[in-house]
């Protein structure tokens, strides 16, 4: 009896010290890994020695997540001598993967940037997938590039294939790729008969086939015109948008000349209508009356051709 009592104390005390051997330990509130393999260390905080590096799973893909069942978790690190209770009755264990990653902007831009180079034409393109991202391991070596690039035709669907890294997998992409060109705007709304300025002209991206075949495509033929009609900012304008600012307005009093040879007569006549510079308008001569055309040459001045009886 005294040997039972005995032997029941000891695996007591063994018991107890084999409980005080164990490490509590705490799972990361979030578990990210770098590499291939999920350890320990990755688990759980504080953890060193040899249990840091006891490999438990395969990690997943670049930018994936993978679930690690918690039961199992516990039994694996009671194994290595530490003891996580779960206090919080977790149902699944998140483990992350860390990678390099495109995002879909990014992946247009390389793809656009390609194009040009081999087309020569701007592009823009959109991806099937407008949310994808491709991923490499954290410690790859080498910078994205495009293996191979199918176009149909100048513009329409393409397919890509973009290698992330050396020694890595090529990644199918689809989408549609527009040309696109640059194209002077108003940056801000222009009233009826307001003349364009420099500063009133930005520069905006568009595709080509959105652009009318009149469009105005050159600064300069922007800058010092006069708004026909209310023009909003932002879009493309085209010739009948624009005129030459008036030099003459109808009503005004200007100098109506007559020139041939060394003769040169002059009188006051009253404009008809607007003109611009280099217009030809009828104007009302306020001493005879007559009803003449006449070129615009300037601001308050305009030349007649034909017989000064015309004029005078």
């Amino acid at each position: 009896m005294l040997r039972v009592i005995a032997t029941a104390t000891l695996l007591a005390i063994a018991g107890t010290a084999f409980a005080a051997a164990q490490q509590s330990v705490l799972l990361r509130e979030r578990v990210v890994v770098q590499g291939a393999t999920v350890t320990l260390g990755d688990l759980f905080e504080g953890v060193e020695g040899d249990a840091a590096s006891v490999t438990l799973a395969r990690a997943p893909q670049p930018g994936s997540r993978t679930f690690l069942d918690p039961a199992w978790v516990s039994r694996q690190a009671s194994r290595n001598g530490l003891e996580w209770a779960n206090a919080t009755g977790m149902e699944r264990v998140a483990v992350e993967r860390a990678s390099q990653s495109l995002s879909a902007g990014e992946i247009a831009d390389m793809i656009a940037a390609h194009m040009y180079r081999e087309t020569g034409r701007s592009h823009e393109v959109t991806l099937s997938n407008r949310m994808l991202s491709i991923h490499a391991p954290v410690d790859a070596s080498g910078s994205p590039e495009i293996v191979r690039l199918e176009l149909d035709g100048r513009t329409g669907p393409f397919r890509a294939e973009i290698r992330t890294h050396d020694g890595g997998d090529a990644v199918t992409i689809t989408g549609r790729a527009d040309p696109v060109m640059d194209v002077p705007v108003l940056g801000r709304p222009v009233a009826r008969g307001e003349v364009i300025e420099a500063g009133d002209i930005e520069w905006v991206r568009m595709r080509s086939d959105r652009i009318r075949p009149d469009a105005i495509t050159s600064e300069r033929a922007l800058i010092g015109q006069e708004a026909r009609r209310a023009l909003r900012a932002g879009e493309a304008l085209r010739g009948y948008d624009l005129r030459e600012p008036a030099a003459i307005t109808r009503g005004e009093t200007v100098a109506l000349v007559f020139q041939s040879g060394p003769l040169t007569l002059t009188a006051r006549a009253r404009a008809l209508e607007n003109a611009a510079l280099g217009q030809t308008v009828r104007f009302v001569n306020l001493q005879s009356n007559r009803t003449v055309e006449g070129v615009v040459e300037g601001p308050g001045r305009a030349r007649v051709t034909g017989a000064t009886s015309n004029i005078f």
